[in-house]
């Protein structure tokens, strides 16, 4: 998978529609909360499979952490690791930025995932947008 940090209006709307497939219509996430307010400061990627859009994330950062949001693959791409390689991306821009420490809110549903990747949990079990969600962070070696 190639991954591009967004650059201009092609690459962006090629993030939100892998964000809106995965987190609107197979999650029937609100649109509204979907994208919000933090979408136009947000550093964004989109990872693409033979010039087509099939990953995206965004990266914020807050309180010291380089948050990871928004993260996900369409469907039918899982199991190819582009998951992984995404995590790997957007750590590699949280370093490069100057911190040491990622966080992220994961569904509960992934947070086998993330724990594979050295996160680990530091809160109970949320709700955002109707799914359950944990805390989750890293240190980051550089």
């Amino acid at each position: 998978m190639n991954i591009q940090q967004v650059r201009n209006t092609q690459q962006l709307d090629d993030a939100y529609f892998v964000r809106k497939t995965v987190f609107v219509n197979e999650q029937q996430v609100p649109e509204e909360l979907e994208i919000d307010e933090f979408d136009e400061t947000s550093l964004h990627f989109t990872g693409y499979d033979n010039d087509e859009p099939v990953a995206a994330a965004r990266l914020r950062f807050v309180q010291g952490y380089g948050k990871l949001e928004r993260i996900c693959v369409l469907k039918e791409k899982r199991g190819y690791s582009y998951g992984r390689q995404m995590i790997e991306k957007l750590e590699e821009a949280v370093r490069d930025h100057g911190y040491d420490k990622a966080k992220l809110n994961a569904q509960t549903q992934a947070e086998a995932f993330y724990e594979a990747l050295g996160y680990v949990t530091i809160s109970d079990k949320f709700m955002d947008a109707g799914i359950p969600h944990v805390t989750m962070v890293k240190e980051l070696n550089h």
